[in-house]
């Protein structure tokens, strides 16, 4: 309790104690003047309580952005600035492929053949080979747990019959999100100067992805391994194996984005997507938000 409150119950007390005397005069007993006074106590405390604000924390992201799973948002700083996205771009490229399963009847499970133009991807990579065979839920859990550029290039050009095909989905999808700030130009969110997002646009796009239970399954998993063993995945994203309740999603890094992340958590019923983009601080800070949106309750 802060200086004030306690200054206000101690003149209450002190009011209570002259009115044990004068309200003797008026009949009323020592005790129940001694209940109005501890009614008074209480009252007085309650509203020293209600007017503690939560504070939201400050953080040293470029911009960022928290929203709960109205999407409401509930704290934003600069967050319609122009910024790049680097892999937090694959959040829309898993939500499209999924999406065109859906639309085409199939699952996770269909094969594709790699294309040439989905082998030697710079930046983190799966190591695809021309010619492989490999299922959907591979380069989706690639995508999303490894960040492979490569896995997004494969996913886009047989998803969408080209890369610059699927690239159009993106930005279709995206200004159906109502996206204004958003311009994607690749799969995997390698650097291009007119490659770009917001934290608002990003946060949507997530909001969006996470409703689906495919995708959280994949964005929310530690490890992961194909049915062969051939392949196995380690999540980058700390977020997973840290945050209390996280359930994803996606980080992302390249020289010219900086440290880019949209990290996810639900807690007794309550959901929280934080988006902090060029932020050095990049885990701590979106923890920090989304223990700020937990901590408004209901609110």
């Amino acid at each position: 309790m802060d200086r004030n409150s306690k200054n206000k119950i101690c003149a209450v007390v002190i009011c209570g104690a002259f009115l044990l005397g004068a309200l003797g005069g008026l009949g009323i007993s020592p005790r129940e003047a001694e209940r109005m006074t501890e009614r008074n106590e209480a009252q007085t405390e309650t509203t020293a309580v209600s007017q503690t604000e939560i504070r939201p924390p400050s953080v040293s992201a470029s911009s960022s952005v928290l929203i709960d799973e109205n999407g409401e948002v509930l704290y934003e700083k600069n967050a319609d600035e122009k910024s790049y996205p680097a892999s937090t771009t694959k959040i829309m490229t898993a939500l499209v492929t999924l999406e065109k399963l859906d639309e085409l009847g199939l699952d996770k499970k269909s094969e594709i053949i790699v294309p040439e133009e989905a082998v030697g991807i710079e930046g983190s990579s799966i190591y695809l080979k021309k010619g492989e065979r490999l299922t959907i839920e591979e380069l989706l859990y690639g995508l999303m747990l490894r960040s492979g550029n490569d896995s997004a290039a494969a996913l886009a050009a047989c998803m969408g019959g080209s890369l610059g095909e699927f690239v159009s989905m993106m930005n279709e999808r995206a200004a159906e999100l109502g996206c204004s700030g958003t311009h994607f130009t690749n799969p995997s969110g390698l650097y291009e100067e007119n490659h770009y997002t917001t934290a608002s646009d990003l946060a949507k796009i997530a909001h969006e992805a996470m409703k689906r239970e495919d995708f959280r399954e994949i964005v929310r998993a530690k490890d992961w391994q194909s049915e062969d063993g051939s392949r196995s995945f380690h999540n980058k994203n700390k977020t997973v194996f840290q945050y209390e309740g996280a359930t994803g999603i996606k980080i992302g890094f390249t020289k010219a984005s900086g440290r880019t992340l949209v990290a996810s958590a639900e807690r007794d019923g309550r959901q929280m997507i934080a988006v902090v983009l060029r932020d050095g601080n990049w885990f701590n800070d979106a923890y920090a938000l989304m223990d700020y949106g937990f901590e408004q309750g209901g609110k």
